[in-house]
């Protein structure tokens, strides 16, 4: 595989595209990189509506009415298998994890059919949040084999897009994310950042941190202008992508 097109959409600035130009591009590095197709999806734990978890996504024709109409998603082993890997992993590794599994006949039987439309092998790249599981990044094709540092990368690839799509879609017409890498956040204001991402309202993020509802909203008014954030999500997405919160 050439990882020349990952590591060049790694050093891409994203920062004023939109939704479509940035697809276009890892589309592109996904091409280079050897796989046909791919999705890039949220996790219903992210409080998203089911009907709007797919951010981006190229399958083919066909497969993804097979794959609602034969129910795979009840056995799915890519699936199942993101509640036991915290790293990026491929298609067989999670088939074999399952192949004393009740079901094992039957994710087979799934896989063989996969085959016929074209998807031999691939890998899925997991992102997480503060509160777990946030998104996944599952790219497919002709079998390809990854190397460790070629599985890392595409972990990177998976959570520079998918934060930043995030990001997009909370105002399409605005810049992804303006800040400079060169920002610095205090000890309390990650600690702040830490409850807001994992739920807290400013009354339970003050309570924790023995601080008045009123101080903690001080304090996010300087996060968010720090950021350069339109909103308190918009905040999180760009504290989670710069690495301030995990």
């Amino acid at each position: 595989m050439d990882t020349s097109a990952l590591l060049q959409f790694l050093n891409l600035e994203l920062s004023g595209l939109g939704a479509d130009e940035i697809i276009r591009l890892l589309e592109n590095a996904i091409d280079e990189a050897g796989f046909d197709y791919y999705t890039l999806t949220r996790q219903p734990l992210m409080k998203n509506d089911p009907e709007n978890l797919v951010l981006a996504g190229r399958w083919p024709d066909g497969w993804p009415e097979t794959y609602v109409k034969r129910k795979y998603a009840a056995i799915d082993p890519t699936i199942r298998y993101l509640g036991y890997c915290q790293r990026g992993f491929s298609w067989d590794e999670a088939a074999n994890a399952f192949a004393e599994d009740s079901h094992a006949n039957r994710i087979g039987r799934m896989l063989k059919q996969a085959k016929r439309f074209g998807l031999v092998g691939g890998y899925v790249f997991p992102v997480h949040g503060r509160q777990g599981l946030a998104g996944v990044l599952s790219v497919g094709g002709q079998k390809t084999r990854l190397s460790p540092v070629q599985v890392s990368l595409f972990e990177t690839v998976a959570r520079k897009v998918f934060w930043t799509l995030l990001a997009v879609g909370n105002n399409p017409t605005a810049d992804i994310d303006p800040v400079d890498y060169g920002v610095s956040l205090t000890k309390r204001e990650i600690e702040t950042l830490n409850l807001l991402a994992e739920g807290f309202t400013s009354g339970e993020m003050g309570s924790t941190l023995g601080l008045s509802a009123h101080t903690v909203d001080w304090y996010m008014n300087g996060i968010q202008n720090k950021l350069e954030a339109r909103n308190r999500h918009h905040a999180v997405a760009i504290a989670f992508r710069r690495g301030f919160i995990n």
